[in-house]
């Protein structure tokens, strides 16, 4: 091993030698990964490191994605940043290669003061995914600062007005999608990170047509890229795209 260069910062290590845990101070942290098979892919090393990432509150989401942009995609949620990496680099040397990842962080909205503990938890320390719900999707988004429309110079009353009507017609779909927002402004290009898991696919199309016609949405929200995919545990998920 090099030593550190005088000056350099090291991360402190455990006993183990790994590094001592990274974790925010509240809710976990959140990484997806969109990966491709590469040349030679072990696939029972890719079951290997799922398994290794999950447990102690560390959750992995693997789900099949339909087209281009990928094979197969991880959702790992944590309370551990080095614990996240450590499943990144496992699965790179088990032969994926990340074509897309996002980095965010789960959080409770400006816009819940005064909502009782037992709301706001699951949107801090979600249990993933959802029972019956094997579709997902995922896409970013920000907020815009054109002239005009420019939400941040918006006074915090209509801003909170606008999102519980957004909130209003998300809750429509109770049942059908859960929907999941993850902070990533300073840790990752946009704003926000949007995870859908609906029962059926139709579910996903419908919800964000519906959402979209809010003026938070209409008038106020950019949208980044759509990933969509089909949840399975990772044997599964590897079979289906011809891993195993």
């Amino acid at each position: 091993m090099r030593p550190t260069p005088a000056g350099a910062c090291a991360a402190p290590v455990t006993d183990s030698g790994r590094p001592d845990p990274v974790t925010p101070s509240t809710g976990w942290g959140v990484v997806h990964l969109f990966c491709k098979a590469g040349p030679s892919v072990d696939s029972e090393a890719v079951v290997g490191a799922v398994k290794a990432a999950t447990g102690d509150d560390h959750q992995v989401v693997s789900f099949a994605v339909l087209g281009h942009k990928a094979d197969l995609g991880f959702l790992a949620i944590g309370p551990d940043l080095w614990r996240l990496r450590a499943l990144q680099t496992a699965l790179t040397q088990a032969g994926l290669v990340v074509a897309d990842s996002y980095v965010s962080l789960t959080e409770v909205s400006e816009y819940t003061k005064g909502m009782p503990p037992e709301l706001l938890s699951p949107r801090l320390y979600p249990q993933l995914p959802p029972e019956g719900m094997p579709a997902i999707c995922f896409y970013p988004m920000s907020k815009r600062r054109n002239p005009g429309q420019n939400w941040f110079t918006l006074p915090y009353d209509d801003r909170q007005r606008l999102m519980y009507e957004h909130g209003t017609s998300g809750r429509a779909f109770k049942g059908r999608v859960l929907q999941l927002v993850t902070g990533s402004t300073g840790v990752d290009d946009w704003e926000w990170g949007v995870t859908l898991f609906a029962v059926r696919p139709d579910d996903l199309k419908e919800v964000v047509h519906t959402m979209r016609f809010d003026e938070a949405s209409a008038i106020y929200a950019d949208f980044g890229s759509f990933t969509t995919g089909l949840i399975a545990e990772i044997e599964v998920v590897l079979r289906q795209v011809g891993l195993s």
